[in-house]
């Protein structure tokens, strides 16, 4: 256990350095999400759009900061011709459980900021119940990163990278973008903590298959 541990950590801290040394995913997710909401600031003008609209806005530009930063995961180490020699160093799991790490961290970073200039840039999205908005973005952002990282490792191999990555994603992620639209929207309007019970269930849910299954299947799509 703790040596799955430590090639768990190994592989997240070396991904981890690889990005501070690059800033690759950092700097496409920065300039991705700065880009996307002066857009809507021009398109919206002095119009004020309904708050259920806004809510919609929000995760579409989380789900595709996600399609720009975490398809590498696995495509960096197609391009530096690494994966046969992680193959050969440590276990499939700890190979998928340390790029999840790293899909995690970065999720969270860039889902923060996203929502922080919404905040303040669009001045008429106001959260009403925080307990509901914090929870729904936590289980939203750890599904989105769960699901990124299989999908990631599937079009790995790929000729067409780019652009299979979000068409296999977005099937997969629509159940989840659908709950957390639907819940932040709650969130807008000030329903109460218990009023959205299931739908935070169906959002833990969704993280627990998610994690579980490519946990499963991975070590048939890391090595084929």
């Amino acid at each position: 256990m703790k040596h799955w541990i430590r090639a768990t950590l190994g592989v997240f801290l070396k991904d981890m350095k690889s990005e501070l040394r690059t800033r690759y995913a950092l700097n496409a997710l920065i300039m991705f999400v700065i880009i996307t909401l002066s857009m809507i600031l021009f398109s919206f003008g002095n119009e004020i759009a309904p708050q259920f609209v806004l809510s919609g806005i929000l995760w579409i530009i989380i789900f595709f900061a996600a399609m720009s930063g975490l398809s590498r995961t696995f495509v960096s180490e197609e391009e530096r011709g690494t994966v046969l020699t992680l193959q050969l160093l440590t276990h499939s799991s700890s190979v998928f459980f340390g790029k999840l790490l790293l899909n995690i961290l970065l999720s969270c970073v860039i889902n923060t900021l996203i929502v922080v200039l919404y905040l303040l840039l669009i001045s008429n999205f106001t959260i009403q119940t925080w307990s509901i908005f914090l929870l729904i973005l936590l289980l939203g952002s750890l599904g989105l990163a769960s699901g990124a990282t299989i999908v990631a490792a599937i079009v790995a191999k790929a000729n067409t990278k780019g652009t299979l990555y979000p068409v296999l994603a977005f099937p997969i992620l629509l159940p989840l973008l659908i709950a957390v639209i639907s819940g932040t929207q709650m969130a807008v309007e000030g329903a109460s903590f218990a009023s959205a019970g299931g739908l935070l269930q169906f959002l833990f849910s969704y993280l627990i298959v998610f994690t579980t299954l490519p946990y499963l299947l991975f070590d048939y799509i890391w090595k084929e």
